[in-house]
């Protein structure tokens, strides 16, 4: 999930609405559910939204969990941080949680004191970052989005929109149907042309390598690096046994 690209409402309920699908989809699995269809969960048939938010505490054990328990590189909370949040969340009292941690209740209460405080910090960071920053989102000089599952994140990412858009033009002999003149051994061509094969891709699909091979092989006559490095940049992922493939999310 590209983290740059969702509300923090949309993070908080786990799933967004798309215009272009009519559809509200899953932050997790990308699973669609079409506006205007009917679906049938249990013995109970839902609208799409309260489809998904059904489908996201029964098939992810819902959002908080999720939040709470991700690895991504945007969840810096410590495992101890993980287990107080989770127990806060129970709604125990300040004395349940003591004693089962085995600490005082003045501890207790110190720990929600932070986290408050932290909450603090990033809604006046967030305020701030959002008046200079989404105003030049779409400028030349913005810094493209790094997605969420990134392996190496260094300078190799600090890609404006002007080298994104210099990088395609010279990389490729053709957007549309893509063809790729050379893969550069540089880390931020790399990138941008991996970032731009994955696109070929569709979120929430199972590929078999047969299939992998089909998409990528027009693209460019030595697919099985590509291929590879898609693996190694965290654009998608396979199974031990290399028999199904996946987008990333």
């Amino acid at each position: 999930m590209d983290y740059s690209k969702v509300t923090l409402d949309e993070l908080k309920k786990g799933y967004r609405y798309s215009k272009d699908n009519n559809a509200y989809i899953c932050n997790y699995c990308g699973q669609h559910f079409e506006v205007g269809q009917i679906f049938s969960i249990g013995n109970n048939l839902y609208t799409a939204e309260h489809a998904i938010s059904k489908h996201i505490q029964m098939v992810h054990g819902g959002n908080l969990s999720q939040l709470i328990s991700s690895d991504t590189k945007y969840n810096t909370l410590t495992q101890n941080q993980k287990d107080l949040i989770t127990l806060f969340a129970s709604g125990m009292s300040d004395k349940e949680m003591a004693k089962k941690l085995g600490v005082t209740e003045a501890t207790i209460r110190r720990q929600r004191f932070t986290f408050r405080e932290k909450a603090k910090q990033a809604k006046y960071y967030l305020a701030i970052y959002e008046q200079v920053f989404e105003k030049q989102a779409h400028s030349e000089n913005a810094i493209i989005p790094i997605h969420n599952n990134a392996i190496y994140v260094d300078d190799r990412y600090l890609i404006t929109e002007q080298e994104r858009q210099h990088i395609l033009e010279t990389s490729f002999s053709s957007l549309t149907p893509l063809v790729l003149k050379s893969f550069s051994p540089k880390e931020k061509k790399k990138v941008v042309i991996l970032t731009k094969i994955a696109e070929q891709f569709e979120k929430g699909k199972i590929y078999n390598e047969k299939e992998v091979n089909q998409i990528l092989q027009p693209i460019f006559d030595d697919y099985m690096s590509l291929r590879r490095y898609l693996i190694m940049y965290g654009f998608m992922e396979r199974t031990q046994d290399g028999s199904k493939y996946w987008l990333t999310e």
